[in-house]
């Protein structure tokens, strides 16, 4: 069994107006990547400061292979904040050179050059990166030091889909090499691609927790089911549960024709009918009653 690369006790964090954090507890195991997931506002960012030794608990303790964190703690991580000035005037090759002597055993630049795919934006200056190319530049000044751990906090966030899976597969790669990984985002395709194990976060608790898979087997079996809320009048009465949503209808169920067969039995239009697995989007609008970006 994999260890325990990192340990998160009974987090609490108070602002004047707000509990960003409220008795967080989970572990990290190595070689992992673990999300946390959850709107804006919903603590992640918080969480993960502390985390990243950035800023101190109220409460709690966070402990790095079994010890707690001491100076020596910066120099096996690696982060890429959510938000990163870089020199201006800078080229990406000089930026690098700059990163490399803030460590003691910098990863070779090549050897970065290669891994983040930067070979052609070397000689380009900072200013003139794209969101995609800025964001390959911070992993690899995330990497430079060759972390066992790296926290990406909302790493893909205003990049055009193409560049969001072209950084997905930068980490996939990173996984493969064996880092370890933790990972706030609110992109729920993002969390399903990447993550082993998620947790969900909420006004800052955890309110589930485990691999993607396994939430949605235990919190949504089946198959859902949506259709207009006029397509069903108040007077059907259904075998099957019928949950009433803003704009719509949704059924859950792990037998389509039995439902479709009833709902024809009582000539509902199916016209805008839609059948779809459920998503991690669905099961964080049960657990908690929003959506997961608003």
């Amino acid at each position: 069994m994999a260890k325990v690369i990192l340990s998160v006790k009974n987090l609490v964090k108070q602002y004047p107006d707000i509990l960003a954090v409220n008795n967080l507890s989970f572990d990290v195991y190595e070689g992992e990547c673990f999300g946390l997931l959850g709107p804006n506002g919903a603590g992640k960012s918080t969480t993960i400061e502390i985390l990243e030794n950035v800023i101190t608990a109220d409460s709690g303790e966070v402990l790095y292979f079994g010890q707690p964190r001491d100076r020596s703690f910066s120099q096996h991580i690696g982060i890429q904040f959510q938000n990163t000035a870089l020199q201006d005037f800078l080229t990406v090759r000089d930026t690098l050179k700059l990163f490399s002597a803030l460590y003691h055993k910098p990863v070779p630049q090549q050897q970065l050059i290669e891994s983040c795919a930067l070979q052609e934006l070397l000689d380009r200056d900072n200013r003139k990166l794209s969101g995609g190319q800025r964001q390959r530049l911070l992993l690899a000044l995330a990497l430079i030091n060759n972390p066992a751990l790296v926290f990406l906090d909302e790493p893909t966030t205003g990049l055009d889909p193409q560049a969001r899976r072209n950084f997905w597969h930068l980490i996939e790669q990173q996984k493969s090499d064996g880092k370890t990984i933790l990972l706030t985002t609110h992109y729920m395709d993002e969390a399903e691609v990447l993550c082993d194990r998620i947790a969900i976060v909420d006004r800052g608790q955890i309110v589930a927790m485990g691999s993607p898979s396994d939430l949605l087997a235990q919190h949504l079996p089946g198959t859902m089911i949506k259709l207009p809320k006029s397509a069903i009048s108040d007077d059907d009465v259904f075998e099957f549960r019928v949950n009433q949503q803003k704009d719509f209808i949704e059924i859950m169920t792990e037998n389509v024709d039995q439902v479709v067969s009833q709902l024809l039995a009582h000539s509902v239009n199916l016209d805008h009918l839609t059948i779809k697995a459920p998503t991690l989007e669905d099961l964080f609008i049960k657990l908690t009653g929003h959506g997961l970006r608003e």
